[in-house]
């Protein structure tokens, strides 16, 4: 079966990050893929998967200068979630980065090293044409309220 959610990170080192991401989505049973691709170092590889993937969302995790979620952008219709690293200046670098895309590139940003809100983020927009993911997110959040 074909993911459902793409997860990319500018480095390996970003996985700590990404495990919290893969965990919640493992947890609905939503299918996923995951990448290590830059958008400084190896932005052809960066281009080449976001155009060849059927991803519903792409989340994009990247710290430092925190390109990656508005270059994945720059190449797709499909929505991105970017989650910035606290890599630098307590990850405000990261933060500014993601949220500040100019008109007509628009990324969603979710907190510093939040990968867990970019996966709920990302069901959420899946839950809107997927009744058992909505179904899923409902009682979720029933637990979380307990």
């Amino acid at each position: 079966m074909a993911e459902r959610i793409l997860i990319i990170s500018g480095s390996k080192s970003d996985e700590e990050i990404v495990k919290g991401v893969t965990s919640v989505l493992d947890e609905f049973g939503v299918e996923w893929k995951y990448e290590v691709a830059s958008a400084h170092r190896t932005p052809e590889k960066v281009e080449k998967i976001v155009k060849s993937t059927f991803a519903d969302v792409i989340i994009a995790v990247a710290g430092l200068s925190a390109a990656l979620p508005g270059v994945c952008a720059s190449h797709t219709l499909v929505p991105i979630i970017g989650v910035p690293v606290s890599a630098k200046l307590g990850g405000m670098d990261s933060l500014l980065s993601i949220a500040q895309m100019p008109p007509g590139v628009p990324v969603a940003c979710v907190g510093i090293d939040n990968g867990k809100n970019a996966a709920l983020l990302a069901l959420e927009i899946i839950g809107i044409n997927d009744k058992d993911v909505e179904k899923k997110l409902l009682s979720y959040r029933e637990k979380m309220r307990k």
